[in-house]
């Protein structure tokens, strides 16, 4: 990858946030499966929507591929590099930032761990219904990228059952919201 966009990554992000040396890219180069296994050209950090979007803007500049990654327990291939490609590692973005009682919802980041949701509500009396088999290690935003379930699923349903609102960065990193507190 071209040293220039490696240094304003690292502008973007902060210099410990940008993992470049092979060894290192490693482990990002596939996900839960270990079938399909494509090495990264780099693997950037974020820690805010901020960082995302100032990602997001320089890769769409340049043609850069992007592809966002979680824990990497998906076993569907979604988080697997493409060549020459930025891996987006959201497990910094870790914040559960609201829990509204008087709404039973819940604010957080991507890369909150799916049991940490779930501990979340339990002061509630309530509990988040998903359990992938992965809900130690796995989070939130590769939940709903893959729509997960679990063994509860069929009785309470599946992630997209309990999403009301998301924040997205597009691919030319301008920031919208979707869906909100209300149910329709």
């Amino acid at each position: 990858m071209d040293p220039d966009v490696i240094q304003q990554l690292r502008e973007c992000v902060g210099e410990g946030n940008v993992l470049t040396r092979r060894e290192d890219l490693i482990p990002y180069g596939f996900d839960g499966t270990a079938a399909i296994k494509e090495p990264a050209a780099c693997v950037v950090f974020p820690e805010t929507t901020e960082h995302v979007s100032g990602i997001l803007r320089l890769s769409q500049e340049r043609g850069i591929p992007v592809v966002t990654r979680g824990s990497g327990t998906g076993l569907s291939g979604g988080s697997v590099p493409v060549p020459e490609g930025i891996v987006l590692c959201l497990v910094k973005m870790d914040r559960v930032l609201e829990v509204d009682a008087a709404n039973l919802t819940m604010l957080c980041e991507p890369g909150v761990i799916t049991k940490a949701i779930d501990d979340a509500a339990a002061p509630l009396g309530l509990f988040y219904p998903p359990d992938p088999g992965s809900m130690k290690i796995s989070t939130i935003g590769g939940n709903v990228a893959n729509n997960s379930g679990g063994l509860r699923g069929l009785k309470y349903g599946v992630t997209r059952d309990y999403v009301m609102g998301l924040e997205v960065v597009l691919a030319d990193g301008s920031v919208c919201w979707l869906g909100s507190k209300c149910v329709k």
